[in-house]
């Protein structure tokens, strides 16, 4: 039996895409607390975050997002890392207030957004271990929060394209006008 590589790209970046889904739970997390929600999408759940991405565009004039919207739908899947928000405690300020019980009302935690950058890098260095094309792009994390993709209380979400094709299509990308 003959089996083509194209015939297994659409399972084999599924299957590394849910490898980094654990690269990206096993990242270490600020004092051991996980708070870090992650997911893979693909198929019509992927071409919402496309399309949704372009709803943003034309909200805000952001044609970038456009651009990564082209991106998603090339990506055979899509890596979502986000997070709960859940104050640590340390009093650290990094936030910008100088305690937890200080912090305004929607402002995060500081550790939380680390534990995202954390988990992020964890996938991605997944995915380079297979040499899969990826981009971290806050764009199509921002369509996949909207549409609370990992819950309605998930903030600071990012989306990680994951393509297996010849030439990168995250590589070489045609700027945007504009903003």
């Amino acid at each position: 039996m003959i089996v083509n590589e194209r015939d297994l790209r659409q399972g084999q970046a599924r299957d590394i895409a849910e490898k980094m889904l654990v690269a990206a739970r096993t990242a270490p997390k600020g004092k051991g607390v996980d708070i870090i929600e992650c997911a893979v999408a693909d198929g019509d759940d992927k071409q919402r975050i496309a399309d949704e991405m372009r709803a943003i565009a034309a909200e805000r004039g952001f044609k970038f997002f456009l651009r990564d919207a082209l991106n998603v739908e090339a990506a055979q899947a899509v890596v979502l890392v986000g997070t709960r928000e859940q104050a640590l405690g340390l009093n650290c300020g990094h936030c910008g207030f100088p305690t937890c019980s200080d912090r305004a009302e929607g402002v995060l935690c500081a550790i939380n957004s680390v534990d995202v950058g954390i988990a992020i890098g964890s996938a991605c260095a997944k995915a380079a271990d297979y040499r899969v094309d990826t981009r971290v792009m806050f764009s199509a994390g921002l369509a996949a929060q909207r549409l609370s993709l990992l819950g309605a209380d998930v903030r600071q979400v990012y989306a990680i394209p994951v393509s297996i094709a010849s030439k990168s299509p995250f590589f070489d990308r045609k700027a945007p006008e504009g903003k």
